[in-house]
């Protein structure tokens, strides 16, 4: 990749600040320009400024679950791509919530490998 290459821009969000921050560095690490944030909230108003090429978000956290958030963002930056990661059965429930109102959304099951979750944001 040279320089003159623009990084895709990938917004990082858990509440769990250790798999936002490792997950971000090993996108840094891979040609991705990553940003961890660790609440719904924060993905939502980072995603303005930034304007991210994809969000990853896990989906249950404290303020603003993964998949509202991904809804928002959606709204501010139609051309995003979203992908959401969860270790919780409650996820199912959400997922089907946001079906039922035209979202659909990738969804990996944590403990989310790297090497598959690189290889999901290149193709």
């Amino acid at each position: 990749m040279s320089d003159t290459q623009v990084k895709p821009k990938v917004l990082v969000a858990d509440d769990e600040r250790v798999i936002a921050d490792t997950l971000a560095i090993i996108l840094n690490q891979s040609g991705f320009e990553a940003t961890a944030v660790y609440s719904g909230e924060k993905a939502v108003e980072t995603a303005k400024t930034l304007q991210p090429d994809m969000l990853i978000s896990d989906v249950i956290m404290t303020d603003l679950n993964g998949i509202d958030a991904a809804i928002k963002i959606r709204t501010l930056v139609p051309a995003c791509k979203i992908l959401l990661f969860s270790g919780q059965a409650a996820t199912a429930d959400l997922l089907d919530r946001a079906r039922v109102q035209g979202h659909e959304f990738e969804i990996l099951a944590k403990p989310v490998h790297p090497q598959d979750l690189l290889a999901r944001l290149r193709s």
